[in-house]
């Protein structure tokens, strides 16, 4: 029974014996890893940031009447350029039937009154002529016929305007005729014929009738982050890409930062506009949406690596690169970073533009 037992033992020892042997075999025969290298290129690296939002005239000018009314004709549609005094519609005034009819009751009160005075006057006037009165009297008479007369003539004069909207003498102050104020490209006109309007006045902003805008002039206007504002100025470069217009990007510069923010969904959005500079002939729509690159840091024509091939001391947190000294051989080296842009990383000392940077992380198939 013991003899049993020490065989047994003597077998399982020397199964473990040759399983170790096969494992270190198996391990020796694996190659070893071999990395790959990559040099370092000089490129311009620039650190941005996004805005999302629209392009937008500067300037849009709404064209409003000053007098309520019935649209009688429109000369313009959206697209059209137009100049200042240009014609844009008509207006038909639809009188108000009460103010009409008050109209009417003081024309008939100044006729009569002016009547009356007319007869004084002609009865003063032959009584001075005999030198029955004096000239005191007669002048009076005289001054009260002309106050008549001028009372019956503005009593008429109202009534025209209530009625048609203006009258002889006032034609640049009561208009029904609406023109461009500016000139520009029309981008809407939201009336069409037979739409009533209503003037501009202290109680009501008044009916637009068209909008105007010079699209020369255009801006980018987005919201930005409340964690990327505080890292923005004005009069940084931005770089505009409108979605509608492939291949295609248009200069801007910072010229407008919200002090304050509008709550979107539990996130504070801070307002900015961008005024874009030398714009080619490229016809951009107002409205369209456009992301602005904001430019914070760039570096050009500098030595840069790949970011993942930076590492870190674990105690020192200094970045250093491996550097290629023989086959396979590498040596470490500390690096100074500068601008990166997420890909590639400035280097500004370190190393030189032929040193081979060991791919420290690349996968092993």
């Amino acid at each position: 029974m013991k003899k049993g037992c020490t065989i047994t033992v003597l077998v399982f020892l020397a199964l473990a014996f040759i399983g170790v042997l096969v494992w270190f075999w198996q391990k020796n025969a694996q190659p070893p890893i071999k990395y790959d290298t990559e040099l370092p290129e000089v490129r311009s690296i620039s650190k941005t940031t996004v805005a999302t939002g629209n392009i937008n005239p500067k300037e849009e000018i709404f064209i409003k009447p000053n007098m309520s009314g019935i649209i009688d004709e429109v000369y313009v549609e959206a697209g059209d350029y137009v100049k200042s005094g240009d014609l844009i519609a008509k207006i038909r005034v639809v009188p108000n039937v009460s103010s009409l009819n008050s109209a009417q009751n003081q024309i008939q009160t100044a006729k009569i009154d002016l009547e009356n005075q007319k007869k004084v006057y002609e009865r003063q006037k032959s009584l001075f002529e005999k030198g029955v009165i004096s000239a005191n009297d007669f002048d009076a008479a005289e001054t009260a016929y002309k106050q008549s007369q001028q009372n019956y003539n503005a009593t008429l004069q109202n009534a025209e305007i209530i009625r048609t909207g203006t009258t002889s003498g006032m034609t640049n102050i009561a208009q029904t005729l609406i023109r461009s104020t500016v000139a520009g490209m029309v981008l809407d006109v939201p009336v069409k014929k037979g739409n009533q309007v209503i003037e501009a006045n202290n109680f009501n902003e008044g009916t637009t009738i068209a909008s105007l805008a010079d699209v020369s002039d255009m801006i980018f206007e987005g919201k930005l982050d409340e964690s990327e504002v505080g890292k923005i100025k004005l009069g940084l470069p931005l770089e505009i890409t409108v979605g509608a217009i492939e291949n295609k990007k248009f200069d801007a510069v910072l010229d407008y930062i919200a002090p304050k923010g509008v709550d979107e969904n539990g996130a504070m959005q801070f307002p900015i506009e961008g005024t874009l500079i030398n714009k080619d002939s490229t016809f951009i729509r107002a409205g369209l949406s456009a992301n602005a690159s904001i430019i914070l840091d760039k570096a050009d024509n500098v030595l840069a690596v790949k970011e993942g091939l930076v590492q870190y001391d674990e105690k020192t947190k200094k970045s250093f690169v491996e550097v290629e000294v023989g086959e396979q051989k590498f040596e470490r080296k500390d690096v100074e970073l500068g601008v990166s842009d997420g890909i590639y990383v400035e280097i500004k000392s370190g190393i030189t533009k032929d040193d081979k940077i060991k791919v420290w992380n690349q996968t092993k198939k």
